[in-house]
């Protein structure tokens, strides 16, 4: 049986949620699933991901093949990462310390987007209220040329 990692859509219409599960390739995108390991709801900001951890690493393990959506999910929460240096055969120490280098470079690239995304939106609106001024003023001209 080929055991794929995906995700079950759930919820009410134009309200997704979706949970990870371990199912059997052939059974049906919301049907028949073998085991439950996660949570995924995209209407939030950011994206909520829940996943077992352990469970994940689990179903890896005995060869489930995670679709791209969940692959990206777990490269996300680092559980693709974890289970690449495990793989090359480093100690939990190591593991750890790699894995807290990463959060790091995670966390300093989202303060930089963060950041990035402020300064368009404060000069998205020093235009707009260029343009305002700009559109007073000639009406201003219009009007007192009457």
């Amino acid at each position: 049986m080929a055991v794929k990692l995906r995700l079950r859509r759930m919820g009410k219409k134009k309200q997704p949620i979706y949970k990870v599960v371990a199912a059997d390739s052939r059974s049906p995108r919301d049907g028949k699933f073998i085991e439950a390991i996660g949570l995924y709801n995209p209407k939030t900001d950011p994206a909520t991901v829940e996943i077992k951890e352990a469970r994940a690493m689990y179903w890896l393990g005995v060869g489930a093949q995670p679709t791209d959506t969940v692959k990206n999910l777990l490269s996300q929460q680092g559980i693709i990462l974890k289970r690449e240096l495990t793989k090359q055969g480093l100690n939990d120490e190591q593991i750890t310390l790699k894995l807290d280098e990463w959060k790091k470079l995670k966390e300093a690239s989202l303060e930089a987007s963060l950041k990035k995304k402020s300064e368009k939106a404060k000069a998205k609106k020093l235009s707009v209220d260029k343009q305002d001024k700009i559109d007073g003023e000639a009406e201003a001209k219009g009007t007192a040329s009457e």
